[in-house]
């Protein structure tokens, strides 16, 4: 579960372009970000405008808050009692925009997502 949750915010967030401003998740704001590992497994990740998220991974939730720093959206944990210990708090990656409706693919081997931004909340 502590690989899942590690492997959750470099999917949902990896991307290869760089944006400044909170603009960048504005789309993102009351939809679900769904990651899907190679065996199908997923992790949902809600943004709010409040620089609040969630994140559910099988029947865990974690909670924490994020802000745009350069070209990276950094997720500060709430507790990092179910994060692996090697899970950096905060955890820095790059972001893109998206729209609803697209989907993407993050990451290489294990790492490997397709991720979808879904509307509403899933």
């Amino acid at each position: 579960m502590r690989i899942v949750l590690m492997s959750t915010a470099f999917a949902v967030l990896m991307t290869t372009a760089a944006f400044a401003d909170d603009s960048v998740l504005a789309s993102r704001f009351g939809n679900t970000t769904i990651a899907t590992d190679t065996t199908g497994a997923q992790q949902k990740l809600y943004y709010n405008a409040d620089h609040t998220f969630t994140a559910k991974v099988g029947a865990q939730t974690i909670n924490g808050t994020w802000k745009i720093d350069g070209g990276n959206v950094c997720l500060t944990y709430q507790s990092t009692a179910n994060l692996p210990a090697t899970m950096p708090n905060p955890t820095c990656l790059p972001v893109v925009a998206h729209n609803v409706g697209d989907t993407w693919t993050t990451g290489d081997g294990a790492m490997k997502r397709t991720v979808t931004l879904v509307k509403g909340i899933q």
